[in-house]
């Protein structure tokens, strides 16, 4: 791997969109201009699964990553992050390619938030029944 100028990835997870810049440094992670440590403050987990492509392909001193996050909330934008750095590592080289889609990076997570429902308070919940 040698000298990278910058790369591009899109990351999406529920209603969160991430647009990730990946160009080579020494390891800093800046989201939506804040420190990752400042972003996630608070959520250890988040900021862990978010960086996880560049501990799995041992490239987490290798690139600095800016990444703008809009829509959703902190798990959304977490997960965004982490596909969007995947996107972009897999662009760098094909060996990571194959890593990232064994670890399941590389898919994006259909899940979404199911519709509320009319006649009933929330998506499935219903009200209490009433026999008499």
């Amino acid at each position: 791997m040698g000298e990278v100028a910058e790369i591009w990835g899109v990351g999406r997870r529920k209603t969160a969109i991430a647009r990730v810049m990946l160009k080579s440094g020494t390891g800093k992670v800046i989201i939506n201009s804040l420190p990752l440590d400042n972003y996630f403050s608070g959520l250890p987990g988040l900021k862990e699964s978010s960086i996880e492509p560049l501990k799995v392909t041992n490239l987490l001193n290798k690139f600095d990553i800016l990444a703008n996050v809009s829509g959703g909330g902190k798990s959304g934008q977490a997960g965004a992050i982490r596909h969007g750095i995947s996107r972009a590592l897999a662009k760098v080289d094909e060996t990571t390619r194959l890593i990232l889609r064994k670890e399941g990076f590389l898919t994006r997570d259909p899940r979404m938030v199911e519709r509320k429902k009319p006649g009933r308070p929330k998506a499935r919940k219903r009200f209490q029944f009433s026999k008499r």
